[in-house]
């Protein structure tokens, strides 16, 4: 673990999704839904990723604003 907890939290949350995805897939023959269950769960991570970036934060404030 990092000693960062949002980052230690979806690490832990992406791998139990990708687990539960082979889960599906191999036991149940359930392929559609698994399939987005996989993107989705592991999307948070790249979306943490791309929030610690310089660039992110001008952005952020611009999605954000209230007007």
């Amino acid at each position: 673990m990092t000693g960062n907890m949002l980052h230690d939290k979806s690490l832990l949350f992406a791998v139990r999704t990708v687990n539960f995805y082979r889960f599906l897939s191999e036991q149940k023959k359930e392929f559609v839904i698994s399939k987005q269950l996989l993107r989705s769960g592991t999307s948070i991570g790249a979306n943490i990723r791309e929030s610690k970036t310089p660039k992110a934060v001008p952005i952020i404030f611009t999605n954000f604003q209230l007007h």
